[in-house]
């Protein structure tokens, strides 16, 4: 039977967890996942977990922090002036906003911490910093 290698189209089934069980996604209630494995659409580490199995073949990884969205970056942690944020937002610890940047992108951020006077806004994938588990089952290698 084949192996999945670079280059290979391959549609996976995938559930994702982080340390304490919680899953973060999941595509057991939908298509399988489907990509060209060499092309960095998905996380390194969930990549090279599947170089290699074969159809019908189940695994479970832990793909460290690194090899998934990254460290978490202190660098992108912006405070912002509460004045700065319009009128009609109250922030709160963990609340999501969209933020517009100077080259018209849409960025988004967690709010991390509110006082008074400031806001702390955090650019960091929400999984950065973590590493992840998935549960992975090759279905289909084109």
């Amino acid at each position: 039977m084949a192996e999945a290698q670079n280059g290979d189209t391959v549609h996976v089934h995938y559930t994702g967890r982080i340390d304490d069980g919680t899953v973060f996604d999941t595509s057991q209630d939908r298509d399988p996942l489907t990509f060209k494995l060499g092309s960095g659409k998905v996380i390194p580490g969930f990549e090279a977990a599947i170089v290699g199995m074969e159809e019908g073949e189940e695994k479970t990884v832990t793909i460290p922090a690194g090899e998934a969205y990254g460290a978490h970056n202190e660098e992108l942690i912006h405070e912002v002036e509460r004045e700065r944020l319009p009128d009609d937002l109250e922030p709160e610890v963990g609340q999501q906003l969209h933020l517009r940047t100077p080259d018209e992108q849409t960025i988004q951020v967690e709010v991390a911490e509110v006082s008074d006077d400031a806001v702390h806004l955090d650019a960091n994938h929400p999984l950065a910093g973590r590493d992840l588990t998935f549960d992975i089952e090759l279905v289909k290698i084109d």
